[in-house]
């Protein structure tokens, strides 16, 4: 089930198109435009809305909603026939674009509240796959590019806690013995904060490496395209940033793409702090105002179930203002 927050933000949007003269009135009427949103779904906004949570996301999906109604580059004015919520479903398929309403059959628009990650896919998807080829084998990206550090970390910590039953190599852990490391403290100890602080080096410096090594320049224009989630058909973006300011942005296709900028170039390098993080930028020259534009984001690789639990993930932020994004047109 879709959380509170990504139900207002969501529905509110769809509900903002529609020319009710209130968000209040808009939750009332329970419109039959609006798709797939039943009436658990409508209690549920009627309840938040009259207790006051979540204020701040009402306000801004409803304005976000009756700007793209306005917009020349979405529904000029003209109420729609229909805005499909896609729900909490689960796609059947590889889905390129992010969609969560579709208005009219055509406009497709992604809501993204308090949001920076573009993707959250396996390591090895990204840094040696490039986001091109999915497959569905698992890896544990630890063990593969940084296996002695991973060892000597997992050693460390089946030594302090004293669980001389666990396997002494990480690679046979089982999902029964991963259950014991939730007992771990959240900050590392004296003794396994030494080898956790190697394996971040060890992981952000090798995936690094191996990233760059598999964008040779041929391929680096067409993966900025993957890394923006660039697709054949535009689509729309509407959300707002962690401080609540409005999001609303057009995502070109790589045809408009190429007709509006020149690709330059593409670097990413390890970056080590408290976790595995890889820093990517990206230069391009905006031809129409015939300067350099730059994109910059990072890379978050950790484990998706905390310690020792999960195989890791790569969630790629966005660090750069969407707006000020090349492939991102604000709403006109």
């Amino acid at each position: 089930m879709a959380t509170a927050r990504t139900e207002i933000t969501e529905i509110v949007t769809g509900l903002g198109m529609l020319g009710f003269a209130s968000l209040e009135h808009a939750i009332t009427v329970r419109s039959a435009l609006v798709r797939n949103v039943e009436t658990v779904h409508f209690e549920r906004l009627e309840d938040a809305f009259a207790q006051g949570t979540h204020r701040r996301e009402f306000v801004v999906a409803w304005a976000n909603g009756e700007a793209f109604a306005r917009s020349n580059d979405g529904l000029r004015g003209r109420p729609p026939w229909q805005v499909e919520w896609k729900g909490p479903h689960k796609p059947p398929g590889y889905e390129q674009i992010p969609a969560d309403l579709r208005v009219d059959h055509v406009y497709l628009l992604s809501c993204k509240y308090g949001s920076t990650i573009l993707h959250n896919v396996s390591p090895a998807h990204l840094f040696d796959r490039r986001l091109a080829d999915r497959r569905g084998e698992r890896v544990d990206w630890f063990a593969t590019v940084a296996p002695e550090a991973y060892q000597d970390l997992y050693s460390a910590c089946r030594a302090e806690m004293g669980r001389d039953e666990l396997p002494a190599d990480v690679g046979d852990l089982r999902t029964d013995h991963r259950r014991v490391f939730k007992s771990l403290p959240r900050t590392w100890s004296a003794g396994t904060a030494e080898p956790y602080h190697e394996l971040v080096r060890s992981v952000s410096v090798v995936s690094a490496q191996r990233w760059n090594a598999s964008l040779t320049p041929a391929v680096r224009e067409e993966f900025l395209w993957r890394i923006l989630r660039l697709q054949p058909s535009p689509y729309f973006v509407l959300g707002a940033t962690d401080e609540h300011d409005p999001l609303r942005y057009r995502v070109l296709t790589p045809w408009d793409f190429r007709a509006r900028f020149a690709f330059r170039a593409f670097d990413a390098w390890p970056h080590v702090v408290g976790q595995p993080i890889v820093r990517w930028r990206a230069v391009v020259l905006d031809r129409v105002l015939g300067t350099e534009r730059t994109i910059d984001g990072h890379v978050e690789i950790r484990w998706s179930h905390g310690r020792f639990s999960g195989v890791p993930e790569a969630k790629v932020h966005l660090d750069s203002h969407p707006h000020t994004v090349a492939g991102y047109e604000p709403l006109s």
